[in-house]
């Protein structure tokens, strides 16, 4: 019976998750942009993202390195904007203060989880609490990727929607993140994105927007997949 309780607990608890495929990011809805992703598409990217990050981040200038749980990131990626699942994508845009935003978000969280198993039901409220928070390492490292997701989503836009000859379309979503970066690895992601970009809005450049090696070129095409995000 215990088992079966718990089985009921893990479906309802999916069944919310599942409005995270559904839910558009604001950013991107309230700029009218085509087929805007939704906060599911966000978070599995910052997943991979996690992923793909060194577990010894150099810092500048010194010769000490941060070590970072990765498995850590990724479940921190995964649980960052579950709440949305529920309160939908709160931005600054919404008038909704700070603490109200936090209040939401933290109710929801407890909502979605008062079925599940006590033990699974406290690591996902410790990851949300542990994200709020950005006391750790991990935490921060997760916050650069919120940031670098959007603005990769914003470039793909760009791209997508042919807007070469408009610098300043989605611009307002990079300056939002200049000089937020803390990991250094991110940090050299960011610098990679804003030299394509650049290329990208160049007078000179011929009408051809640049795709890396290995990239799809439905980017060019304007068949990019649903997908966007909010200016924090």
């Amino acid at each position: 019976m215990a088992n079966a309780l718990g089985d009921t607990g893990v479906l309802e608890f999916m069944l919310i998750i599942g409005n995270l495929k559904k839910n558009k990011r604001t950013g991107w809805v309230i700029r009218d942009v085509p087929a805007p992703e939704s906060v599911a598409d966000h978070m599995y990217r910052m997943a991979i993202l996690a992923m793909l990050l060194e577990e010894k981040s150099q810092e500048n200038g010194n010769a000490a390195a941060k070590i970072i749980d990765k498995t850590r990131c990724i479940k921190v990626a995964l649980v960052h904007d579950m709440c949305e699942a529920i309160v939908g994508d709160i931005t600054p845009y919404c008038g909704v203060s700070v603490e109200d935003k936090h209040r939401q978000e933290k109710e929801a969280m407890i909502s979605m989880c008062q079925n599940l198993k006590k033990e699974v039901a406290d690591e996902i409220l410790s990851l949300y609490e542990e994200y709020e928070n950005q006391v750790t390492v991990e935490a921060q490292t997760v916050k650069d990727l919120d940031r670098f997701e959007m603005i990769l989503q914003a470039y793909e836009y760009e791209l997508s929607q042919q807007r070469a000859d408009n610098p300043q379309y989605l611009e307002e979503f990079f300056a939002s993140t200049k000089g937020k970066f803390k990991n250094p690895q991110v940090v050299r992601w960011v610098k990679k994105l804003t030299e394509m970009r650049d290329v990208f809005h160049s007078p000179s450049r011929n009408g051809t927007p640049e795709v890396p090696n290995g990239g799809s070129s439905n980017l060019v095409n304007g068949h990019t997949p649903a997908s966007g995000k909010t200016v924090p």
